[in-house]
């Protein structure tokens, strides 16, 4: 215990340095477009909305509209988006224990997108449920993603292999791809929507999106950090989990159900975008080690920071055109992926 308390006090200065460079990245985003605003006027800009301080002279209307309505709101949400996704990657690496397991190689991202492209083209509403209708589809498809993928596993492989979980996550979530395009080409009215929507996008994101996803980011994260005990003992397996006295069914089936309530509620606002949950978590721990309970928030921070600068490369590097965030993400991703995988055959 002691060692452990020592091990995560050496951790302090890399996390201050790591969250300070998270902050400073999200305020030089803010600023970048086709109306530039400094780091400074950015800040001004805040502080005054917030707490009513005066602006000075030379901020415009126009710049704090642009700031506070358009740019801060998408910024916020891409980062809590990759957030959420980076850390649904670290739960779903230590439950399977695979290094290349997250939502998106599981299915689990390509089953919540089946569920929103139903709500899409159906017209379906819920008075009751308003706007969280499509969170909640996302979240259920998600979910029984991923009890198809275990569930397809078993039969298939008596032995539960990871290698095994991962490939057939990959074929399932090729085929609820397919199912998606299909939606599309039966109702060419939404063809276009849905396409935008399949490669990730975070414009015209507003307060309210960016309320709902820190919400769900920030609330899952925590009810995760009372399991980061259990994911570290997880990572050892099924037999040392139980041994050890983790009750390793009910922890897998709560904190599978947590990351697709992530997934889903990220597929519902940005779309499908992937290797974010890969990409994150390997380099957390490379820093941090492997403690989940820094692993955890840190993924969260990091994996956040990074989709904020996909989704500035994405509206800056052809502007006024928007590029896909997704196809940023799986520039850098992919390779990434084939990476890991073969570094994990030659270890």
């Amino acid at each position: 215990m002691q060692h452990s308390k020592r091990q995560h006090k050496n951790y302090i200065i890399p996390i201050v340095i790591s969250a300070a460079v998270a902050l400073v990245t999200l305020v030089i985003c803010m600023g970048i477009g086709s109306v530039a605003i400094n780091p400074a006027d950015s800040v001004a800009i805040v502080m005054h909305k917030i707490f009513g301080i005066t602006l000075p002279e030379n901020i415009t209307p126009n710049m704090t509209a642009i700031l506070w309505d358009i740019r801060m709101p998408r910024v916020i949400t891409a980062f809590f988006v990759g957030g959420a996704l980076s850390v649904s990657g670290v739960v779903m690496q230590s439950v399977l224990r695979n290094p290349l397991a997250s939502s998106y190689t599981l299915g689990v991202s390509s089953g919540a997108s089946v569920g929103v492209a139903l709500i899409m083209v159906s017209g379906i509403t819920i008075p009751w449920l308003g706007s969280l209708l499509m969170p909640a589809t996302g979240f259920i498809f998600g979910f029984v993603t991923v009890i198809a993928v275990l569930a397809l596993t078993s039969v298939l492989d008596k032995g539960s292999r990871s290698d095994t979980i991962v490939l057939i996550g990959m074929v399932l979530s090729l085929f609820l791809n397919a199912v998606v395009t299909f939606i599309a080409s039966f109702f060419p009215d939404h063809r276009s929507r849905i396409a935008i929507w399949l490669t990730g996008t975070f414009s015209g994101r507003n307060w309210t999106h960016a309320g709902v996803m820190a919400a769900v980011a920030v609330i899952s994260l925590i009810v995760l950090l009372f399991f980061a005990r259990e994911l570290d003992i997880m990572t050892f397996g099924t037999e040392q989990g139980m041994s050890m006295g983790v009750a390793v069914p009910r922890v897998r089936n709560i904190t599978l159900a947590i990351t697709a309530l992530l997934t889903g509620v990220a597929v519902c606002l940005a779309g499908l975008i992937g290797f974010i949950d890969l990409i994150a978590p390997h380099v957390v721990r490379k820093i941090f080690g492997s403690s989940n309970k820094i692993v955890l928030p840190m993924a969260m921070i990091y994996g956040g920071t990074f989709m904020a600068i996909a989704d500035l490369i994405a509206r800056s590097l052809l502007a006024p055109r928007e590029i896909a965030v997704g196809a940023v993400t799986a520039i850098i991703g992919a390779p990434f992926f084939a990476y890991v995988y073969f570094a994990r055959r030659k270890a």
